[in-house]
């Protein structure tokens, strides 16, 4: 039963169960706020509008960015959180809120080490490849590289903490005063029935407007004819809240997307095939940009090609890489991977002109050895690709949006003028992210930077309420 978000006067009877921290949205940021606010000493309940807890977290690959740590310099990995920011600031061109961005960048580590040592959430460094954007490997992730992995650990870790988590709990209204402030929620069961719980700080965990197409058609244009690959409840009712009360949104045309979604399958096939090697090539058998760019704006250039499908290509080397992830065991499973001992081979399973691609692949690996490139690609210490060779053929998606309200460095909703609503708190895909305006400011794991790190600052300050 679908429910319209809206804003209502509370309640003059006032509230039968009140809690102190009150979540909307059990995916990553939503648990890792809730274990934050118990953490401070806060009682907790998180609301999630689905039978089980998933979010867009679980969809993801649960990498989670984080700068100057440990385990970093035990490998003797150069890097700060000054570096770390520089990188999301060069990638946007500098159009993201530069304060927050240094705010979470210095957070960055903080949060890795406490999911890690206070929470036995199973993550670590992932060293071997550098993902488009960042200039050091500072990458975290759970040892399958899974975000259902990492959602499964949060929840556990939930549970042990005691933060309680309602499922099958669709939030329709907040209860406002005049003056902003959140006195409660009014959230629908699965018999249409509707419940009321009062709060003395909300947080809005509730991810972004992806899922929601007339939004995304009216936002964001240029993905239409791009699939959705994300969480289907993302259908903006943060933006619309908090747009009732006054607050201010921004980068609302800002998107996650992905250049490498196998198509029919659903199954994303990551960017260490690319950056290590691998390039794309369309139904004609030619390239059509620099892949290396970054997986969230080849999604349109992935869409603007015949049928709307790229073709990925690799070899043994890069097969090898790609198989200890475990969604590439999944497309190798489902089917979607093709494998020829030759090009000519590989073209004709793939219906792809053999001439073609044979003289895209010559490009290639003239480039590689240090002649120039159609699209200036920089091929620097990567060798040519020898046979057996595969391919997987690929869609644009779009993953999530990463518009949404704008928020302080502790993830208080504000309004245009700067100051914060009373007791609103909004972190992940339901804030403005800090990947600037488009898809091209977006590097790997600014979903889970936001979501983790404002998850952990708002569950904080809003026990501090």
């Amino acid at each position: 039963m679908a429910f319209a978000p809206k804003i209502a006067p509370p309640p003059e009877a006032g509230f039968e169960f009140t809690v102190p921290v009150l979540i909307v949205g059990a995916g990553g940021c939503g648990l890792t706020a809730a274990l934050a606010a118990r953490d401070a000493g806060a009682d907790v309940l998180v609301l999630e509008r689905d039978p089980k807890v998933w979010g867009t977290t679980s969809m993801s690959t649960g990498l989670i960015p984080a700068a100057g740590t440990p385990e970093q310099a035990a490998r003797g990995i150069q890097d700060s959180p000054e570096v770390f920011a520089d990188d999301i600031i060069k990638k946007t061109k500098a159009r993201t809120d530069d304060i927050v961005v240094q705010h979470l960048a210095q957070e960055s580590a903080g949060t890795v080490a406490w999911m890690k040592d206070r929470h036995a959430i199973p993550i670590d460094l992932i060293d071997g490849f550098t993902y488009p954007g960042h200039s050091a490997m500072r990458m975290y992730g759970t040892p399958n590289r899974t975000g259902a992995e990492l959602m499964a650990a949060l929840e556990e870790a939930c549970a042990t903490a005691g933060a309680d988590i309602l499922t099958d709990a669709q939030v329709h209204t907040l209860y406002a005063d005049e003056d902003a402030r959140i006195h409660g929620v009014a959230y629908a069961r699965p018999d249409g029935t509707s419940e009321d719980v009062g709060c003395e700080a909300l947080i809005l965990a509730c991810c972004g407007f992806g899922g929601n197409e007339a939004m995304v058609k009216d936002l964001i244009p240029e993905l239409e004819g791009a699939t959705f690959h994300g969480h289907p409840g993302n259908q903006g009712e943060a933006m619309v809240w908090g747009k009732a009360m006054g607050a201010a949104l921004e980068d609302m045309h800002a998107y996650q997307g992905h250049g490498g979604l196998a198509a029919g399958h659903a199954i994303p096939i990551l960017w260490p095939l690319i950056m290590e090697g691998g390039y794309q090539v369309n139904r004609l058998g030619e390239r059509f940009s620099d892949e290396s760019q970054g997986y969230s704006e080849q999604a349109v250039k992935v869409v603007a090609q015949p049928e709307h499908v790229a073709f990925s290509i690799m070899d043994q080397r890069l097969y090898d890489l790609m198989i200890k992830f475990d969604d590439f065991q999944q497309a190798v499973s489902a089917g979607a991977v093709i494998e020829a001992d030759t090009l000519d081979g590989l073209a004709e399973k793939a219906n792809l002109p053999a001439d073609a691609l044979i003289a895209t692949n010559d490009a290639v690996n003239a480039a590689k050895a240090g002649g120039p490139d159609a699209f200036g690609r920089d091929w620097k210490g990567k060798p040519a690709l020898q046979g057996p060779f595969y391919t997987v053929k690929v869609t644009g998606a779009l993953f999530h949006t990463q518009g949404g309200l704008k928020v302080d460095g502790v993830g208080r909703v504000l309004r245009a003028d700067g100051s914060p609503l009373p007791n609103l708190f909004a972190g992940g895909g339901a804030a403005r992210g800090i990947s600037g305006p488009g898809a091209d400011g977006y590097i790997a794991g600014n979903g889970l930077l936001t979501a983790t790190t404002f998850g952990r600052l708002a569950g904080t300050e809003a026990a501090q309420l």
